[in-house]
């Protein structure tokens, strides 16, 4: 950049009657004289150029006016926007003023306004192109005093023409590479799962791509909801294959159930009718060994005893034990169960409300969900499926660019 500063010092005037009468001085004159402490506000980083000698040069006329021009690059800092990114439009700016000056001492202005820059219409960039760029003047206050600070602010639309190439071209060839899988026959599994998966990590490294040459900023920009929504079309052609073979195989898996269930209910019926038309005979009845006199009376079948007196004393004496044995077993029962009632009658009161409530809940919610699951259409043909999904896609896909390219160029 070439910088040219113009001031009058009458003390370095050497003929008043010639005014026009000038002589070019070398750089290292102005370590001699005043010279404005001139500095650029938003500098990164700038160096003066000295091949073959120092890049300065001092014009002296005879009224004592005064050209200090000088060759240096430098690197400036402008605040960017990137919501837009990559297609967005940047306003960058050059600001100039005195370091040590203030208004009161040294005021700077641009020389024959905007005519004062010469040849920013020539200057190409590769990234971006420059639509305007304008001059102005401003004061600022800071701690030490109020200074005035010249400003150029250049207009940059970035070129997208890398991007749509190294970017979005890919993006739109990954995301349709995605749909082949819809004329791949069902039962190919892995054909398409192998497809699925290569245009997920196609996609993915992509993404990562863009984002390792960009700053890391918070917010969401241009070429990331691009991104990923072709991420998301692929993600869900993947998922769509996964649809159509659960769809294929649970009916498969609900037909040979219902196969099975309908041959049992068949062996069932014939095995019922067999038994209707050919009726069971009786048990017989099982035949004992004979007792030994040395085991106990009451393991002899009653059948054994010729007496019905003995029989009858028998089942008298057998009651009474187990009559008396049942009263004292209730009554030690009931003095267990109000002493655990009394314990626990407040725990069990409040468990059951809870578990009252968590039926309800749960009746509630399988309801719901077998309401919904009726409402659910019911596929019979997988390739259906794959039908809708040709045109479904490539539909919302092309919708889905169109509102993009729309935005971002019309608002931006």
């Amino acid at each position: 950049m070439y910088l040219n500063q113009y001031w009058t010092d009458r003390r370095l005037a050497f003929d008043v009657k010639n005014p026009n009468k000038s002589m070019t001085l070398t750089g290292e004159f102005a370590s001699r004289i005043w010279v404005p402490d001139t500095f650029l506000a938003n500098d990164k980083h700038s160096f003066l150029h000295d091949v073959t000698e120092q890049n300065k040069m001092v014009r002296l006329y005879g009224d004592g006016r005064i050209i200090y021009g000088m060759r240096f690059t430098t690197t400036l800092a402008c605040m960017m926007d990137l919501h837009y990114y990559p297609l967005d439009v940047q306003n960058c700016t050059v600001e100039i003023e005195s370091y040590g000056y203030p208004t009161e001492d040294v005021t700077m202005q641009w020389k024959n306004g905007q005519s004062a820059v010469d040849g920013a219409d020539r200057v190409k960039m590769p990234q971006f192109t420059l639509e305007h760029f304008e001059v102005g003047t401003t004061t600022i206050s800071l701690s030490t005093g109020a200074y005035q600070r010249l400003s150029l602010v250049f207009r940059l639309r970035r070129n997208v023409g890398f991007f749509v190439f190294q970017t979005y071209l890919p993006s739109i060839l990954i995301v349709m590479l995605s749909w082949v899988s819809f004329w791949i026959n069902h039962e190919a599994t892995s054909a398409r799962v192998a497809l699925g998966i290569t245009t997920v990590l196609t996609m993915t490294t992509i993404s990562t791509g863009v984002r390792s040459s960009l700053p890391r900023i918070s917010y969401v920009k241009a070429i990331d909801i691009y991104l990923v929504m072709c991420f998301v079309f692929v993600f869900a052609a993947l998922l769509e294959y996964a649809m159509v073979n659960y769809t294929y195989w649970g009916a498969r898996a609900k037909r040979k159930a219902k196969r099975l269930k309908d041959g049992e209910e068949n062996l069932a019926n014939t095995s019922f009718m067999d038994n209707s038309v050919y009726p069971r005979q009786p048990p017989a009845i099982p035949m004992y060994p004979p007792m030994s006199p040395h085991l106990p009376y009451i393991s002899r079948p009653s059948y054994l005893f010729g007496s019905s007196y003995h029989h009858h004393g028998f089942r008298s004496q057998l009651r009474h034990r187990r009559h008396h044995q049942s009263s004292a077993g209730n009554h030690l029962h009931q003095q267990q169960a109000q002493m655990y009632s009394l314990n626990s009658q407040s725990h069990h009161c409040s468990s059951y409300q809870q578990a009252k409530r968590r039926y309800r809940l749960m009746s509630n919610i399988r309801q719901r969900a077998k309401h919904i699951r009726n409402q659910i259409p019911r596929i019979k043909d997988v390739n259906k499926i794959d039908k809708y999904s040709r045109l479904a896609f490539p539909s919302l896909f092309v919708l889905f660019n169109l509102c993009y390219w729309c935005f971002y160029l019309l608002t931006g």
